[in-house]
């Protein structure tokens, strides 16, 4: 493979939409970000074999969760893996409308635009997601990426005797800000007490000197 990746031709119009939205600055000001906190559901941990089942997402900005602007879509399954329904409980032909992968796709760049995705063990969401739009011939998502697992830790006071965990479960989170699990397991569920982590984390945070978007990113 050579050193420049060539990038497809012939992108769909709604892939160039979404990646124009980039050519904007972003402010500076951390008040005047806009913030999507996903989470997926999906039929295992393969990024190639495994397949995602849904997607939630919430908005937030100012320290605001748009509670009236939540994204939850499900998508067709082309896979199914009973082993993973008792976490999820989504079954293969359950009563709800079913969006096709690259459809599904379409509709989140649509909704997340040129926001900073968060969500907890990012890594997995996101290799999931581009993993998605590549099996489409898409290139991968553009977007700024913070972890709640990540930034939890910047909370946290060092110290010789206790030693921060290498990560820590949406649970733990849950559990340490007092947090509902009513919704555990389902994608928008899982967002949302992202998304509630993040805002309590983000307090934490903005009462130590020098706070900003690349505080949270080193």
């Amino acid at each position: 493979m050579g050193l420049f990746k060539k990038t497809p031709k012939n992108l769909p119009e709604f892939w160039k939409s979404y990646e124009n939205l980039f050519k904007e600055t972003q402010s500076k000001n951390f008040d005047d970000l806009v913030f999507v906190v996903l989470d997926t559901e999906t039929t295992g941990f393969s990024f190639e074999e495994d397949r995602i089942l849904s997607i939630g997402a919430v908005k937030i900005k100012k320290e605001i969760i748009s509670v009236q602007d939540v994204f939850d879509i499900y998508l067709e399954q082309e896979k199914f893996n009973k082993e993973t329904v008792h976490v999820h409980g989504l079954l293969k032909n359950g009563q709800r409308d079913c969006k096709s992968e690259i459809s599904a796709m379409q509709k989140f760049l649509e909704y997340v635009g040129n926001a900073i995705i968060v969500a907890h063990h990012a890594g997995f969401d996101m290799g999931m997601l581009n993993t998605a739009l590549e099996r489409h011939g898409l290139p991968k998502l553009k977007n700024t990426v913070l972890d709640t697992g990540v930034i939890y830790k910047k909370t946290l006071i060092k110290s010789y005797l206790v030693q921060p965990k290498s990560n820590y479960s949406l649970d733990e989170l849950a559990e340490k800000f007092s947090i509902s699990r009513k919704d555990r397991h389902t994608a928008l569920g899982d967002a949302y007490i992202t998304a509630v982590a993040f805002l309590k984390i983000i307090s934490r945070l903005k009462e130590k000197k020098n706070f900003s978007l690349k505080s949270l990113l080193r």
